[in-house]
């Protein structure tokens, strides 16, 4: 295994991260927009009727869960339009090599934007996909309840029973998909220390041999020499 070998992992390893960030923050980009936009028309087309006493708790949560899901969608939102564009870029065009000699000018500040900001892609990931879909299920509950408070409280509370269950899966499902992706995070970590190992062995090897061959080629010549 030689360096060229290992340079060309790093490349793959590199441009398969890039690919999932891109399909993570299109993914975001959809969700959180369709999402937000549904949750601030509920909150402007809610009617209140004003003959009727609505409880200040059932407001409260109303108006903190509306206000959570709009934020969290658009931050998510936010960090997506913001780096989509240049991970966009560096896939439609490949950056230029260097020049022959100024190899060692390329700095970390030069590295394409995804990889010093792969946190906030996936926080942005999970703040969409998982915590702001489970909010939109408590949102439609909750305006359920402000709906049909007085006309049909048994339409809010069988809203409500149906709801649950698929909070209780959601929840169970994002818990063992994170489980599973760490997991597999682990694996390829170690897969590729493994690769490493043997890389570094291989080369080590291969310069003992050098310098065995040289040591030997030294003392045959200097035998040679000798009358």
């Amino acid at each position: 295994m030689s360096a060229p070998v290992g340079e060309r992992a790093k490349e793959i390893l590199s441009r398969r991260r890039l690919l999932l960030s891109r399909a993570k923050l299109k993914a975001v980009n959809h969700t959180s927009a369709l999402l937000s936009g549904f949750a601030m028309v509920a909150m402007v087309e809610a009617q209140l009727d004003p003959q009727i006493d609505y409880p200040d708790g059932l407001l409260v949560t109303y108006t903190v869960v509306t206000c959570l899901l709009v934020s969290v969608h658009l931050l998510a939102l936010m960090v997506s339009t913001c780096i989509l564009p240049h991970i966009e870029a560096i896939i439609n065009n490949e950056a230029p090599s260097p020049l022959p000699g100024n190899e060692d000018q390329l700095q970390d500040s030069d590295a394409p934007p995804f990889e010093h900001l792969h946190v906030y892609i996936e926080l942005a990931w999970v703040a969409s996909t998982g915590i702001g879909i489970f909010l939109f299920l408590v949102e439609i509950s909750i305006i359920c309840w402000v709906k049909f408070l007085r006309s049909s409280s048994t339409s809010a509370i069988t809203t409500t029973v149906l709801v649950i269950p698929v909070l209780i899966i959601f929840s169970i499902f994002a818990v063992r998909f994170y489980r599973q992706l760490m997991t597999q995070k682990f694996r390829e970590v170690t897969k590729d220390i493994q690769v490493l190992e043997q890389w570094r062995e291989t080369e080590f090897e291969r310069l003992n041999e050098i310098d065995t061959n040289g040591a030997g080629v030294t003392k045959s010549t200097v035998y040679a020499d000798q009358p």
